[in-house]
């Protein structure tokens, strides 16, 4: 069974518990990797902020970041209306645009996660 995990929280809010919560994402996705399980890490809503700085090497996530960096996507429409393109762009991380949704350029669609009958985990 597929495990996708979600990051909504927000790197700009300087929180302890945005900090945590990114952590802990790529915790369950470095476990979930080192048990061969399959799995995508989504960075989904104001989360399509946090690549822009899990790859500076002096961040405390950078060693998981770059452990499951094979496994990350993103959320194409969150990062146009959350201004997160410029910082995705040279992470090379996949911007996913698979659901058409008014106002926006697509959006990754946790539906149809849910409709394959996956586990989503949100942070």
């Amino acid at each position: 069974m597929k495990t996708v995990i979600v990051v909504f929280s927000d790197p700009q809010s300087g929180t302890q518990e945005a900090l945590g919560r990114v952590v802990n994402a790529l915790f369950l996705a470095y476990e979930l990797k080192e048990k061969n399980r399959d799995f995508d890490l989504v960075f989904q809503g104001t989360g399509v902020r946090w690549p822009a700085e899990l790859v500076k090497p002096e961040h405390p996530g950078h060693a998981l970041y770059e452990a499951v960096l094979d496994h990350i996507v993103a959320c194409g429409g969150c990062a146009d209306v959350f201004g997160a393109g410029a910082g995705l762009a040279p992470t090379g991380i996949a911007l996913v645009r698979d659901k058409t949704i008014p106002g926006t350029t697509g959006v990754l669609d946790l539906s149809r996660h849910l409709d394959a009958g996956h586990t989503l985990v949100t942070f």
